[in-house]
């Protein structure tokens, strides 16, 4: 009876182990066709490269020199043709916004003297200079001004662009405002918005004509009415 229930015994064993599938451990190594699950949440390894796509973007990357000077060349060139898109990818790409071309134009210059709002915008935020000067010697609040970019001048001034500069003309925004538009209801709120800001009318011309007198001249009424309220 003994040698009977003793080789049940080992029966059972012998069928239990045959149903039984062996885990590697961690130091075993595992055949090329064997698959292994990998555990539901496994820790993140220290070493593992962070993919492209979570990388900071805040700060720019380094460039060759080379590379720089293509960077801002393709800049300016965005910036010239309005297209927001592209200037924020050339901005994130290390483009300057200060770097001008070879006719003084920044990426910053253009925009503002244009009227291009959102590259203007995003130049601003990459930190444009304000008080840069173009090719004529003036700020950017200059031809906005002269223009008639209600819009732009408004945010120049609050970007903090000196609002009586004088260019190598001999003109300060106001000026340049009255002498080279039409005094329509543009030029008029450009006047009201520098008056505003402090601008000084009384700032003479190379004639010697203060911005009153060459809006009198000009018969620009309601400018004139504005410079002296």
């Amino acid at each position: 009876m003994k040698k009977r229930m003793a080789g049940v015994g080992l029966l059972m064993v012998g069928l239990l182990a045959g149903c039984t599938t062996a885990v590697p451990s961690p130091s075993s190594p595992v055949s090329p066709g064997a698959s292994q699950a990998a555990p539901a949440f496994a820790a993140p390894s220290s070493a593992s490269p962070v993919p492209s796509s979570f990388a900071a973007q805040s700060t720019p990357p380094k460039l060759s020199p080379e590379a720089r000077m293509e960077t801002d060349r393709l800049l300016i060139l965005a910036a010239k043709a309005n297209d927001p898109a592209r200037v924020r990818e050339l901005i994130a790409a290390g483009g300057n916004v200060n770097a001008k071309d070879g006719i003084q134009d920044s990426a910053f210059l253009y925009a503002g003297a244009e009227g291009f709002n959102e590259v203007l915008q995003l130049t601003l935020a990459a930190g444009a200079d304000v008080r840069s000067i173009n090719r004529y010697g003036g700020t950017a609040l200059i031809p906005a001004s002269e223009h008639g970019h209600t819009e732009t001048v408004r945010i120049l001034i609050a970007a903090g662009v000196p609002v009586d500069h004088v260019n190598n003309l001999g003109w300060t925004a106001m000026q340049e405002a009255i002498l080279l538009n039409n005094g329509g209801p543009n030029q008029q709120d450009v006047v009201r918005q520098l008056l505003a800001a402090g601008a000084n009318p009384d700032i003479r011309d190379p004639q010697g004509r203060t911005a009153l007198q060459n809006a009198e001249r000009l018969g620009f009424t309601e400018i004139a009415a504005l410079i002296r309220g």
